[in-house]
This record gives structure tokens, sequence and C-alpha cells, in this order.
């Protein structure tokens, strides 16, 4: 099945396509998309099964778990599969692998530090969650046991980074689709056996628990394909006067990830505090038909980025401008003609899938799809930043939006509850891609100028 999916990608692609740089960017997305989407329709059946069981107001609070936990954990990342990818990779192409390694050593260790303070504090938090966002005290140990999602994370995104750039795009397809499969098995136990959100909160963190760990588990037996049984022992000294730039790097994208919490990482959780459980149900549910539109371009900007980073280094402009055009006109094709889709039947699959109580769901998913038409059509915003060497860019503009949505929350949720959060997500990917998408454009520009 996931070859069959890859290769009818690979196909339709190719078809369109000549330049060999996108083809491989093809090629390396499209086994993220045959995982994508088998992942993404397993999740739709982990999603309906979880939404029959629960209702709109469990719903609501399984989703003010997860996101709790995913919220506190990208606070405390660094999200170092972006640093793996910059320079692990730069090292790689000049064939230095005790550099190479020594990046994903201090990668790892920082990784793990940051996953070890990420429980700590959804330990310590986790009875003000269930008090603000679940609107019931006695949940905070389920906001604690979904927790233990972030041990298990301790240096996967290290992983990921260091698996996309020795281009195992497979090896991360094979490891969504089983956590998937595991994760649907659970909940379907748990339905015909009659649970509850105790039993789906389980389900889900074995799943994420399993994920987590085989890619842990596959990029560390790659580390010793690529450098030895011993790279673990590169030593760190060898990254002398470069420790700087390293940290800027990391602080950047932390600071990045960490403002991405307010303007697109929480929506449940203000949704929950500022209205109630039972909006943030609905809402969930939107969030999630809305995603399904971003099924086969998700994968893009990981499979970019590696070749993006390459590219420069190797200062070929043209290639990198055309990945970048091409890309955007694949992705805004597909996009418009999904979300057509969805305007037209997905009201319907609503009511069909979810239950006639879940209907209120749909107008915030058509809101949300006019947001998710530019984030899928100028997806490499922020990768042809990163890769351009302005990872700080980014971060000023989400600083900027930021200010911006908090007032527009604390003024437009209390009042008009899960639309108007859909509608200040939307507007908060015009705002910030536009600026993105001009600066990495004018920047593209004057490197093309100065190479001529």
């Amino acid at each position: 099945m996931q070859k069959l999916f890859s290769d009818l990608y690979l196909r339709v692609f190719s078809s369109i396509l000549g330049n060999e740089l996108v083809l491989r960017v093809v090629k390396n997305s499209g086994y993220l998309f045959s995982a994508t989407g088998i992942a993404a329709a397993l999740s739709m059946l982990q999603g309906i099964l979880a939404a029959r069981m629960l209702g709109v107001t469990n719903f609501g609070v399984l989703g003010a778990i997860t996101v709790f936990t995913s919220v506190v954990n990208k606070f405390a990342s660094f999200r170092m599969a972006e640093l793996v990818i910059k320079y692990v990779g730069q090292y790689s192409e000049v064939g230095d692998k005790q550099r190479a390694a020594a990046v994903f050593k201090v990668a790892g260790i920082a990784e793990l530090t940051s996953s070890i303070l990420a429980f700590g504090l959804v330990w310590l938090l986790a009875p003000l969650g269930a008090l603000f966002f679940a609107k019931d005290a006695t949940t905070a140990n389920w906001f604690i046991l979904y927790g233990l999602v972030v041990l298990a994370n301790f240096i996967s995104e290290s992983a990921t980074g260091l698996l996309q750039i020795y281009d195992r795009f497979r090896r991360i397809a094979a490891v969504t689709i089983g956590q998937s499969s595991l994760t649907l098995v659970l909940i379907s136990l748990a339905y015909l056996n009659g649970g509850g959100l105790v039993e789906v909160v389980v389900a889900y963190m074995i799943g994420k628990v399993a994920g987590a760990l085989g890619l842990t588990i596959t990029a560390l037996r790659e580390a010793t394909q690529q450098w030895g049984s011993g790279w673990w022992r590169a030593p760190i000294h060898l990254l002398r006067g470069k420790g700087r730039e390293l940290a800027s790097f990391a602080i950047n994208t932390n600071i990045s990830a960490t403002i991405n919490l307010i303007n697109k990482d929480s929506e449940l959780l203000w949704v929950s505090a500022l209205r109630n459980p039972t909006e943030a149900g609905y809402y969930k549910l939107a969030l999630a038909l809305a995603n399904m539109v971003q099924m086969p371009v998700s994968p893009l900007p990981q499979a970019t980025y590696p070749e993006l980073s390459r590219e420069v280094a190797r200062t070929n402009w043209a290639n990198v401008r055309h990945v970048l055009k091409q890309g955007s006109i694949l992705a805004f094709v597909y996009t418009f003609l999904a979300g057509l889709g969805l305007l037209l039947f997905g009201q319907p699959l609503i009511g069909f899938f979810y239950g006639a109580e879940f209907l209120p769901a749909y107008p915030a998913l058509l809101i949300l799809l006019c947001g998710f038409l530019v984030a899928n059509t100028f997806y490499w915003n922020r990768t042809a930043l990163l890769a351009l060497g302005r990872p700080d860019y980014p971060t000023k503009v989400n600083l900027a939006a930021a200010g911006i949505k908090v007032v527009g929350i604390l003024m437009i949720v209390p009042i008009f509850g899960y639309l108007g959060s859909a509608a200040l997500l939307a507007s908060f990917y015009f705002f910030s891609i536009s600026l993105n998408v001009r600066k990495s454009l004018l920047l593209l520009k004057t490197q093309q100028a100065v190479a001529v």
C-alpha cells in the first residue's frame, strides 16, 4: 500500500516536472506522502471512533489534553531537526564525519534536556490544565499520563533530522504508518469494549510513544552506519568557534516555535479556556478536516529543506527558485480542488461519519480553508529563509503576529467563540506568510545579482 501511494505520487508529479532536483524532492516527499496519506486515513478512522465514543464535549476535552502536552513540549523544544539538517548536512557535504557526528551528539543532548524539562512542566501544570481547559479538575492525572509522550520523544527531532539529511524518508514513512496503525487498533478495541476518555487517552499515548521510540532507534542505527559504532564519542570541542552560530540558530528556531504556540498551535486551548470544551470539540473536528487538505503538501517542507540547504551551499540559485515556483503551483492547484470538494460535500460527510451533533464544525472548516490555501501554496515560506541563513526573520514576523493575535483572541474569541478563532488563524496565515515570501524572494534576487 505504501509503495502504491508513493509510486502514484511520483508518477503524477514527474509527468509535470523535469528538473532533477525537483524530482528528488518529489521522490522523498512521495515516501512521506504515502505515510501521511495512510496515516491520515487511519487518523480519520481514529477520530470517527473517538468522536462517537466520547461525544462533542469529551472530544473537546481529549483535544485539550493532547494539545496541552504538545504546547508545553514545543515551549521547551529547540526544533533540533532543522539544526541537524543544516549543520550535519554542511559537514557531510565536505566529508567531515567527526564534526557531523558531534553536531548530532550536541543536538541529542540538548533535546534530551529539554524533554525532561518539558515533562516536569506538564507534571506541574497539569492541575491548571485540567481546571482551565478541560473544566474538570479530576482529569489532571490524564494530562500527566499523556505527558509521558514528551519523555518518549527525548531525541525524536534530532532523529528525524538525521534521517532526512541522509534521504531515509522511506523509514520515516514506515514508522509513521506503524504508529497510526497501532493507535487505530487500540482505539478500535476501546470502542468495541465500550471504553471512554481514559481508554482513548491511553491509546493515543501508547501510539505516540511507540512512534517516537521507533524513530529514535532507526536514527541511531543510521548514525552507526554513517559514522561507525563509536560516533557518540565524537569530541564536542571540534565545534569550537561554531558554538555561537549553533546556539543562535537553535534559539531562533525555539523562539519561533514558542511564538507559534500563540499563533497556531494552541487554538483548542484558547477556545476551551475562553468558551468551553463543547466548542473546542467542534473546533477540533474542523481543524482535523482542514488538516486533511494539507495531507499531500505537508511532506514537502521536510523533503524540500535538505535540498534547499544543499543548493544554497552550492550557490545554485536558479535551482532554488525553480523548486519554490513549481512547488507553489502544484500545491495551489491541489489545495483549491480539495477545498472545493470540502465546500460541496463537507457538511453531509460530517453528519454521516461523526453525527449531526458535530455539524456546527462546518462553518469553522470553511473559514480555515481560506487560510490553508495560502499556507499550502507557500509551504516553503519558512524553510526557504532557514536555508538562506535568516532564521531570525520568520521569528520577528511571528512575534509581531503573536502580539496582534493575542489582542484579537482576547477581544474576539469570548464573543464569537471557535468561529472567531478560525478567522484569526486564517488571518495569521495571510499576514505572516506574505511577509516571509516577500523576504525570501528579495534575498534570492540579491544573491542571483551577486552571482552574476
